[in-house]
């Protein structure tokens, strides 16, 4: 897991800082240092000058920086500041060139993003399951969308007015923040709305609201302790059964699940062509131990283009900054608790623990378009708390004051180290909970 985030974060820093870089550049400014990490306390891995520039590696693996001459930036580096401006500086170009410089980083991680979209569907996935096909035999319900009056065996019509081909975009961002599905049953349309606060309940429940008809794998080797684990179950290994019972789709292996919680059940698998009936138990949670992986309907399914993958790249890229910010919103009128909010130790739990290129593209794809997001947020110290005093600047005709932009600068950096030292100190409880207590 920490593999997979260091190197997503390694890439992603490098190309973030990449377009301050190359836009800094391109109007004949100065970049006196690009790091990938920081070398904290003036301590790094490697290093070596090339031109103006030193380039390097930093010890500490929590981001990275260009060092651009004439900026009042991460350094707090004043001394240049003493001296005339100089033509090569920072403070001596316009400031819509500055404005440029600060936003390159930002759009470099949209522009990853989206072409990380189009590498996964085009490149992994490759296909899609179509709404038709899943609307032949109706969808599987789980226990929240039962009680929104969702039910087994309904049909999907449309989501916030709009018609979709593809399955997976009647079960992403789109419906559990809200919303209205029509949904057709036993010939008539009827109209379920979604509370916008669903999403919050599916963390907490960790099921799915919808499903399809689908096929539960192992997606690796279960963990020790676990009733998957004393089974003997291992990574590949197809459940087709419990009690006697086929499993149609992971919902329904849940809900089997949840009905024998604390007991033990019988379960069939398929290792290879030969299968095999265990016995395994299962917690008082429900839970056998293991993380799924689930294929819907493998020999019924629709190829991307490269003109479809463009197109669905792009809507996955919008959906993932819009509900990015509209999370922030909703942490910000409490419906999101802070505590929830991932650090990067939390972030390495999404990669899972075995390598899956097509899945590590993805989140790799997720955490560029949110590092865009975060660092268009007007905080100093951030891209959009530069961005916001060169507005200011272009408006009013002259720039904030040194001094007013040195303490900001000051009090962005304790913004965010303190929100560092909260995420990753909650992320390391949950750790300690999990294990020993």
């Amino acid at each position: 897991m920490a593999g997979q985030l260091i190197l997503a974060l390694a890439i992603l820093v490098t190309f973030h800082e990449l377009g301050h870089y190359l836009a800094a550049r391109a109007f004949g400014i100065k970049v006196e240092k690009f790091y990938l990490f920081f070398d904290a306390w003036g301590k790094k891995l490697f290093s070596f000058k090339k031109g103006d520039t030193e380039y390097g590696i930093g010890w500490l693996p929590i981001g990275g920086y260009v060092k651009i001459a004439g900026m009042i930036d991460e350094s707090v580096d004043t001394e240049q500041l003493k001296t005339e401006p100089q033509p090569w500086e920072f403070r001596s170009k316009p400031a819509w060139q500055r404005f440029i410089v600060m936003i390159g980083g930002i759009v470099m991680n949209l522009i990853l993003g989206f072409l990380f979209y189009v590498l996964v569907l085009k490149g992994y996935e490759k296909n899609f399951v179509t709404i038709d096909t899943v609307n032949q035999d109706g969808i599987l319900v789980g226990e929240l969308a039962h009680d929104l009056g969702f039910r087994d065996g309904d049909k999907l019509v449309s989501l916030n007015g709009n018609e979709y081909e593809r399955f997976v975009d009647f079960v992403t961002y789109e419906a559990v923040f809200g919303g209205e599905m029509v949904i057709e049953r036993e010939g008539e349309q009827k109209k379920i709305e979604i509370p916008g606060n669903l999403f919050k309940q599916l963390s907490r429940s960790k099921g799915l609201f919808i499903d399809s008809k689908s096929q539960v794998f192992l997606k690796e080797d279960p963990k020790e302790g676990g009733g998957a684990f004393d089974a003997g179950l291992q990574k590949g290994d197809r459940i087709t059964s419990i009690n006697d019972t086929v499993v149609q789709s992971f919902t329904h292996f849940t809900k089997m699940l949840k009905a024998n919680k604390g007991g033990e059940i019988s379960i069939d698998y398929l290792r290879g062509e030969a299968s095999t009936n265990v016995k395994a138990s299962i917690d008082t949670n429900g839970i056998l131990g293991f993380k799924p992986k689930i294929a819907r309907y493998p020999d019924s399914r629709m190829k991307y283009t490269l003109g479809s993958a463009i197109s669905y790249s792009w809507k996955e890229s919008w959906e993932a900054v819009y509900y990015n910010a509209l999370g922030l919103v909703k942490m910000a009128q409490g419906d999101v608790p802070v505590k929830e909010v991932k650090s990067v130790i939390g972030m390495a739990e999404f990669f899972g623990g075995t390598w899956d290129w097509g899945w590590f593209w993805r989140m790799t794809a997720m955490i560029s378009l949110a590092l865009a997001f975060m660092n268009a947020l007007p905080i100093p110290a951030l891209d959009g708390g530069h961005m916001m005093f060169l507005t200011y600047e272009m408006i009013v005709g002259k720039p904030a004051p040194e001094r007013v932009l040195l303490v900001a600068q000051y009090i962005g950096m304790g913004i965010l180290l303190t929100l560092m030292a909260l995420t990753m100190g909650n992320d390391i409880w949950q750790i300690i909970k999990s294990k020993f207590l």
